[in-house]
């Protein structure tokens, strides 16, 4: 099996045991043994769920901190555009993105400007006939990881573009190397990322060998940082090069409204992506030439490394594009090099019983079978998020039957009946047989 990065940790002195996270798991990757919270690393898609509904704070995010800027020489910000919908009153992006030069950054290439591209790109792809429809984005990294694991034929309908975080480290190390002359080695580009999917995607990229992006910070960690800096600006730098189609990738629906069509569907939230996705797998979904799907409720700026609430953030954002163009970048008649994947998506068989179809059959058969003998409820007391989770486990043989509550219950009832009904046949002591005597 390989080695998986994985930006979602878990904290085992925090973790209470208490099984919130194993229910709302999207791949059934957390059990809870021997009171603790465990991590299936293959299973894990980073998709941050288990973070937001953990109430003991056990499951937190890897990601970098400002420290890794003094790896470079000249560091790049790469500001995914839900940054700007975390403060409030801004009527101006190059305060955000001149803030972000003032805490340590020698230049800021927004994210939306990469975005616009993807946005340009994807349209010319869909005109030409050139995508299988419907198409699905492949911008939200667990989404794409969630295909990968669990639709395995759907993968040939994933676009197979690079994110709009991809698309602008490599633009914006280019135009840095020509501006500065240094090379591109002691060149730094840095997400400013509103979830830990995005981490991973870096660490451990899908659509090439290794990611343009040298390091990801979260939202949360430089926001307070940040907001000072904003404060004590002295004079705004002209910076931002976007508008309102790429700034509206932040939330759900902004990737599909930029296609200019209306035969689309967008949706957000882990939940119902995977209704989505089911449906699509059952050829239910055939008319649709596009479908965006965000992980997070809201879309991104749903993450759980912002700090603001995502509709609170989404709002800001739709008043903050009343002042912005239309769009400020476009491709000059072809699609640039370097903007596709260089690797196919390819299905990891992860859930898979058994590499030998046989024994996966015989497998199947007796999780059928266990699954029939428990009762059902999937009220995750076991550990496993459900009984057939439950049933796989005991014939993979990491649980027992008896971890099943109700089953332990009837155990102990069996046990308790016949200790009851073999106290007939013990021989009484001789307190008892005097007692008796004298009556």
């Amino acid at each position: 099996m390989n080695q998986f990065f994985h930006s979602v940790t878990l904290d085992k002195d925090k973790c209470m045991g208490c099984t919130n996270c194993i229910k709302r798991c999207p791949t059934e990757a957390i059990r809870v043994r021997n009171g603790k919270a465990k991590i299936i690393s293959e299973r894990c898609i980073d998709c941050g769920e288990c973070i937001r509904v953990c109430p003991h704070h056990a499951k937190k995010a890897k990601y970098d901190t400002l420290d890794i800027l003094q790896n470079f020489k000249y560091k790049i910000a790469l500001p995914a555009p839900t940054l700007y919908g975390q403060f409030n009153n801004l009527d101006d992006i190059d305060i955000v993105l001149t803030g972000l030069k003032h805490i340590g950054f020698d230049d800021v290439f927004e994210v939306s400007r990469s975005a616009e591209l993807v946005s340009e790109v994807t349209r010319k792809l869909l005109q030409e006939g050139k995508l299988k429809k419907p198409v699905i984005s492949s911008a939200c990294p667990a989404v794409v990881r969630l295909i990968r694991v669990r639709f395995p034929d759907l993968c040939s309908h994933v676009l197979q573009l690079n994110s709009p975080m991809e698309t602008a480290a490599r633009i914006a190390k280019r135009e840095a190397a020509k501006k500065t002359g240094l090379p591109i080695s002691e060149i730094g580009a840095f997400f400013i990322t509103p979830c830990p999917a995005k981490v991973t995607s870096i660490k451990m990229p899908i659509s090439c060998k290794k990611s343009e992006v040298d390091g990801a910070i979260a939202i949360s960690e430089i926001f307070a940082k940040l907001a000072a800096a904003m404060e004590d600006q002295k004079e705004v730098e002209q910076l931002s090069q976007s508008g309102i189609i790429g700034v509206g990738w932040a939330s759900s629906g902004g990737e599909s409204t930029a296609l200019l069509s209306d035969k689309y569907l967008a949706a957000d939230g882990i939940e119902n992506v995977i209704r989505v996705l089911e449906e699509l797998e059952d050829e239910k979904i055939r008319e649709l030439d596009f479908i965006e799907l965000n992980a997070c409720s809201g879309g991104c700026v749903g993450g759980v490394l912002c700090v603001e609430n995502a509709y609170v953030a989404k709002a800001r954002l739709q008043r903050l594009r009343r002042y912005l163009p239309v769009s400020q970048n476009h491709i000059d008649g072809k699609i640039p090099s370097g903007m596709a994947w260089r690797k196919n998506l390819l299905f990891a068989p992860v859930l898979k019983l058994s590499d030998d179809m046989n024994e996966a059959l015989r497998m199947m058969a007796e999780i059928d079978k266990i699954s029939e003998e428990l009762p059902g409820l999937d009220c995750g007391s076991c550990g496993a998020p459900t009984c057939r989770a439950l049933a796989e486990d005991i014939v993979r043989g990491f649980a027992k039957r008896n971890q099943c509550i109700f089953v332990m219950r009837e155990e102990i009832k069996n046990v308790a009946d016949a200790l009851s009904s073999m106290g007939a046949f013990l021989p009484r002591n001789d307190k008892e047989k005097k007692s008796n005597d004298s009556k």
